[in-house]
């Protein structure tokens, strides 16, 4: 089944935070994920710079590390910006996540993409996941227990409910992108292409990023 990206915000069985991103791509699957400093962005692979010309959307910064290292901002598109501006500010999370799908809107492409968005917060130990499709706006706090993760997708997934819980054995920010990228539930989620993971450490996030297996023939 195809759901496009993914967003996920989970607590390990230990109690650290997580927020877990993955791209799926059927039509922009050159692309893969640059970690720097509190950031890390989707940018096209080399020799593919010219797909953004077709499509604006697909080169963003996909996760933000702001408030001295407490939270982590997780989403699909130029949201992620403005979501870690507001909070940094001081605006609750909830809000932010609420005004910048508000602002941006769901994605103007040909399939009228929805934004999903991820916030995990170590001073308070809260999650929240958010959408916005052409037909509504939903954000919600999430209950982030032990070794669970829940998700929202672009498509067919693409509400945040409890049904969207699954349990998260992992212990780094590798296994994080592992798991997203094929296991569980995510092993019959069609097309991935790179991963990115933001895990609570000591001090600020540990920031991971891994391309999916390409497979030969």
């Amino acid at each position: 089944m195809y759901v496009g990206r993914i967003v996920s915000v989970a607590r390990t069985t230990d109690g650290r935070l997580c927020g877990v991103y993955r791209v799926s791509s059927r039509s922009f699957p050159n692309r893969s994920a640059l970690v720097g400093k509190d950031k890390v962005s989707i940018v096209p692979k080399a020799g593919h710079e010219g797909d953004v010309l077709k499509n604006p959307y697909i080169a963003y910064n996909c996760v933000r590390v702001v408030r001295n290292g407490d939270v982590a901002v997780v989403t699909n598109g130029s949201q992620t910006d403005v979501i870690a501006e507001k909070i940094e500010n001081g605006m609750p999370a909830l809000d932010a996540v609420a005004l910048a799908s508000l602002m941006l809107d769901y994605e103007k492409d040909a399939y009228n993409t929805p934004r999903i968005s991820a916030v995990v917060d170590k001073s308070s130990g809260a999650g929240w996941l958010g959408i916005v499709r052409h037909d509504g706006l939903q954000v919600e706090r999430i209950p982030l227990e032990f070794g669970r993760l829940y998700y929202v997708a672009t498509y067919e997934e693409s509400t945040v409910c409890a049904q969207r819980c699954i349990e998260f054995p992992v212990k780094t920010a590798e296994e994080a992108c592992d798991f997203i990228l094929g296991r569980d539930v995510f092993a019959e989620r069609d097309n991935p292409v790179t991963a990115v993971a933001a895990m609570a450490a000591d001090y600020s996030f540990t920031l991971m990023a891994k391309d999916a297996p390409t497979t030969g023939g």
